[in-house]
This record gives C-alpha cells, structure tokens and sequence, in this order.
C-alpha cells in the first residue's frame, strides 16, 4: 500500500508539472467517451441500448476537433468554449441523432468557471446554457421538451456552479497559505529584531563596563608607572586602585555574559545590575583617579527608579565621566546632578575641560559612547543632548521619564562630541 500510494503521488506530482499532458489525457478520455456514448441509444424500448445506432463521419469528425481543442483549454479557456460550444451547435443542428459532442462544451465551461472569476462564469455560462438548450430544442429531432434536452440544459448548468466552486475552494486556499506565510514571516522578523535589540543592548553594556574601568585601570597603572621609583607608597595605592577597578570590571563583566546563559542555569549570577545606589562607588572611583567630582542628588528620599531608568541613569553618568576622564584634559572638574521633576527624571553631567590636546573632542574617533547612551536613553521614551558648553567643557543632559515606556530607536538626541569614547 505505501508503494501504490508513493506511485500515485509522483504520478500526480508529475503531471502538475505538465498541465499540458494531463489536458492531452484528459482530451483522448473525452475523445473515448464521446464515441462510446454516439454508438448508445438512449431511446430504447428497455432503455440505453448499445450498438443500436452507427455516428456518422461528420459527427467522428466533429468529436475530434472537439476533443482536440480541450488540449488548450488551461491556456485559452474562453476561447476554447468558444469552439467546442459552435461544433456542439452544429453537431446538434446538421446530426440526427446528434453524437455527445455537447461533452466537450461542459468541461470547456466548467475550465472558465474555474480559472475566471465570477461575474465572467455567470455571464459565459448563462448565454452557453441558453444557446446549447436552444439549438436542442429548436434544431434536434426529439421533441423539446425530452430529457436529452433538459440534460444538456442540466449539465451545461452543474458544470458552471462545479468549476465556481472549485475556484473559491483554490481561493480560499490560497488565502489561508498566504496568510500563514506571512504569519512566519512576521514571526521570524520578530525574533531576527528581539535578537538584534538584545545583542544591542549588551553591547552597550560591555561598552560601557569595559570603557570605565579601563579608563580608570590605564590612569592609575600609568601614575604607577610614573611614581614607582621616587614613591613606592603612592604607587603601591595606585596598583591598588588598579586591582578595585579590574575586580569591579570582572564583577559587572560576569553579570553581563550571564545574560546570555540559559534560563534556569546554576552558574548564571543572580547580582542586581547597578544603579544610582552605588552612584558613590562609582564617583569615588573616579575621584581616586585624579578626576574632582561634585554630586549633587536631589532625588534621595524620592521612591526608586524603576530598574530600567536607574542603570541607564548610571549608565549616562559612568559614561560621560569617562569621556571627562579621558578627553577634557588636565585640571578638568566634573559635575554631576540628579534630579526629579514631576514625573521624570533629569540627569546632568558638566565639565570645564578644554578638550585634549590629541584629539579626544574631535569627530573623528569611531567610538560608540554616545550613541550608545542615546539609544539607551530613547529606548525608555527619553531624551539626551550632548555638546560643548559656552566657555569650554561639555554637557550630557540626559530626561528619563519615571515610567519607562519602549520606544523606536533612532530619535535625535546626541549630538556634538561623537568620537570622544572608546
């Protein structure tokens, strides 16, 4: 049974590839039947008796064109019934008694029903109704109201309602394999954009982890490198500070790839992402640093942040000390400010640098600080400008809207310093 089955699925397979083999059989079954059916009487005394009459070889031929015309009738449906339906009027007008050309009229009509839509079906299939039943009852030799005429009446009617239906069931179909392509295709977009937002967002927090602390780990290493002959104290504390800034980036460093590990994995950490909790360690760390930073936070005592708003507050400023660090130059000092107003939340960070010598406030870097906290920023609903205050430094003003809200990347935010981080 599984070989048979297998046998009739190529053979259909087959012949859905070749429309115009499976016409041509379809053509020489017609063919057949048309014959078979002139050599039937259906007016006998004991009902259809075969052999009772001979066709004669105006009707052989008629039936061959009929047929041979059915070869086409995926291509040119209308025309097709065209020709069929004229030699079945001559078959039915010159014959007596007419062969079954009228065979090859049905399924002519019933190939428009089903490759057309359905104001041309009910057109072309009430005028080929009419001018068949007509030309049997007007032209044929049984009297008119016999049942070889209400039969072609019968057929020619049934042959059109099969050929709309099977035409709405391929509509219908088609409609429902459209629809669930496009449903996996939206699904499959879905997941390639869920994919991309997350490799963004921890990008950007490998970014700004590994800026940081770099940052602080390369100044106290070189201020090391400086003193460790004159002063063995004070580069013994800046090695020191080295090794606090490598284990805090180890610390936040695992936090992160831990996000990539499996729900339900014993070795993913459990460790809150930090925030303005631990905005003092931060600020200290730069301080140790060589960097003069003032904090002033007029949000104590206020409920918390909701925990995304509170790491890209921390975010915005551990960044943006880290350009002050490395870019505003010698003697630089650093602002910060925290503030909620109304319903938001502002985050201010200033300095008095004047830009390092080497290039660091130039646009010609290719560092992704910035950007980065603009997207962070905006995929909350907020808003970040950044740029050069009058008189020398540079300002990051970052609002954070209390209740986070997602939102398309992309929005106008940063501008001004775009190459000054790592």
């Amino acid at each position: 049974m599984t070989t048979l089955g297998t046998g009739v699925l190529r053979v259909r397979q087959w012949l859905r590839g070749h429309p115009l083999a499976l016409d041509g059989a379809l053509a020489l079954g017609v063919l057949v039947a048309m014959v078979f059916g002139s050599f039937v009487d259906p007016g006998g005394h004991d009902g259809p008796t075969f052999g009772a009459r001979t066709p004669a070889a105006s009707s052989l031929l008629l039936m061959v064109l009929s047929a041979l015309a059915l070869i086409r009738r995926r291509r040119e449906p209308l025309a097709v019934l065209a020709a069929t339906g004229a030699l079945t009027v001559v078959e039915l007008v010159t014959a007596d008694p007419p062969a079954p050309v009228v065979m090859s009229a049905v399924i002519a009509l019933y190939t428009v029903a089903a490759r057309t839509d359905r104001p041309t079906t009910w057109r072309v299939g009430l005028l080929t109704m009419a001018a068949l039943t007509a030309a049997a009852m007007l032209f044929g030799s049984p009297p008119w109201y016999s049942q070889e005429n209400l039969g072609v009446f019968a057929w020619t009617g049934m042959a059109g309602a099969a050929g709309d239906a099977v035409r709405s069931r391929r509509a219908f179909v088609d409609a429902i394999r459209e629809r669930a392509e496009r449903a996996e295709r939206t699904r499959e977009e879905e997941a390639r954009r869920r994919v991309a937002e997350e490799r963004l967002r921890i990008a950007r927090d490998l970014h700004d982890v590994v800026a940081h602390h770099i940052a602080l780990v390369n100044v106290q290493a070189g201020v090391a490198a400086h003193v460790m002959d004159r002063r063995p104290d004070q580069a013994k504390q800046a090695l020191a500070h080295v090794r606090e800034a490598s284990r805090s980036a180890l610390n936040e460093l695992r936090a992160t790839v831990g996000l990539l590990r499996q729900s339900g994995d014993p070795e993913a950490p459990t460790e809150p992402a930090p925030g303005l909790a631990v905005l003092g360690q931060l600020v200290e760390s730069v301080r140790q640093a060589g960097l003069p930073v003032e904090v002033a936070c007029a949000a104590e005592g206020e409920p918390p942040l909701p925990s995304a708003v509170d790491l890209a507050a921390y975010r915005v400023i551990q960044e943006a000390l880290t350009n002050v660090r490395k870019h505003a130059g010698p003697g630089a000092k650093a602002e910060v400010s925290v503030v909620r107003v109304g319903a938001t939340a502002e985050v201010m960070v200033l300095d008095n640098g004047r830009g390092n010598p080497a290039g660091g406030d130039s646009a010609s870097g290719g560092g992704h600080g910035l950007l980065g906290m603009r997207e962070r920023v905006t995929a909350l609903g907020g808003t970040l400008t950044a740029g050069p205050r009058y008189g020398g430094g540079f300002r990051v003003h970052a609002i954070l809207p209390v209740e986070a809200r997602a939102q398309e990347p992309g929005r106008p935010g940063a501008a001004g310093r775009t190459g000054d981080d790592t």
